[in-house]
């Protein structure tokens, strides 16, 4: 039991693991600040008609931060490492807080473009103007003619009014923009506090030395590098060898000529190679010494994923 409760615990620790990936987060919430600008100066127009207001008002904030959360998701390295998990061997070395919290760490990467979007939509007022003008109680506003209704009220965020009710489309607009903006501002202070949260339990809940962890950092990127610029290599050098074979020759610059000569290439890796370096990987500790990747997993021979009596692993999700 205490074991499962320290597994749950250290999960935990599935947000925000370096500073590669607050980097990451500001740039995206950058780009989409710029995506949102240029939206709202070329796309958004509200129709300012009954009914209609509603539905693009709130399809202008909410169908854009639904394909960000999307696209998010796609990006996300954990979401295919998950899916190839699953289809190769389960999730049954995961708890259901482990899973949950997984997931949880996918969804809240995804979330960082949708939620800037969210706000800078919130911030400027435009759509959330136009959604809601239609629905101002005509009661509220000081001396309003009574032969106007909620059809001129959706004119409001087009200025297309009479001269007679500019001072009540001035002020819905300024109602309805405190509004969207105090709705901004709230969101901004909720999110801040969950990512102050969320650190805070990483810290605490981590395993991990914040030595040990930055150094876990620096192996993953580096070994994701040098696997990445390697596998390039030998795949050309592969194609290069197989292509030779078809037609008896290869037209090869002077730098590949010195690739295959140095690097000579005898077969390709098996499947099963790939299947072991492949999917999520949680941060391991065998006799002792850590295991930093499913590579240096599979390098040091070390089989299955569950714990053994020689084997003790820590669940420290890896970003």
């Amino acid at each position: 039991m205490a074991a499962l409760i320290a597994e749950n615990f250290r999960f935990l620790s599935l947000f925000f693991k370096s500073k590669d990936v607050m980097i990451f987060n500001g740039l995206v919430a950058l780009g989409t600040v710029g995506s949102e600008e240029l939206f709202s100066v070329v796309a958004f127009n509200c129709p300012c008609s009954p009914a209609r207001n509603y539905i693009y008002g709130l399809a202008a904030i909410g169908v854009p931060a639904l394909a960000l959360f999307l696209i998010g998701v796609i990006w996300n390295n954990h979401t295919w490492n998950l899916v190839a998990e699953c289809h190769k061997r389960g999730t049954k070395n995961f708890s259901a807080a482990a899973t949950f919290l997984l997931f949880g760490s996918i969804m809240g990467r995804a979330s960082v473009a949708p939620i800037t979007w969210s706000v800078i939509s919130l911030l400027r007022g435009e759509a959330y103007i136009c959604a809601l003008s239609e629905f101002v109680k005509p009661s509220s506003l000081d001396k309003f003619p009574a032969e106007y209704g909620a059809e001129v009220l959706a004119k409001f965020p087009c200025r297309d009014v009479p001269e007679n009710l500019t001072k009540f489309r001035d002020e819905v607009t300024r109602r309805l923009r405190y509004e969207s903006q105090l709705f901004g501002w709230l969101l901004i202070g909720i999110v801040a506090v969950l990512v102050f949260l969320t650190k805070c339990l990483k810290h605490c809940c981590s395993p991990l030395s914040y030595r040990q962890e930055a150094y876990w950092a620096q192996y993953r990127s580096n070994e994701d590098k040098l696997f990445r610029r390697t596998a390039e290599v030998h795949s050309r050098i592969l194609a290069a060898k197989n292509v030779k074979q078809f037609f008896g020759f290869v037209a090869l610059d002077k730098e590949e000529k010195e690739l295959v000569q140095e690097f000579p290439v005898e077969g390709v890796q098996p499947s099963p190679q790939w299947n072991a370096i492949t999917g999520v990987y949680i941060y391991r500790e065998n006799k002792g010494f850590p295991l930093y990747s499913r590579l240096h997993k599979w390098a040091k021979g070390v089989e299955g994923n569950g714990p053994t009596p020689e084997g003790h692993e820590l669940l420290f999700l890896a970003s």
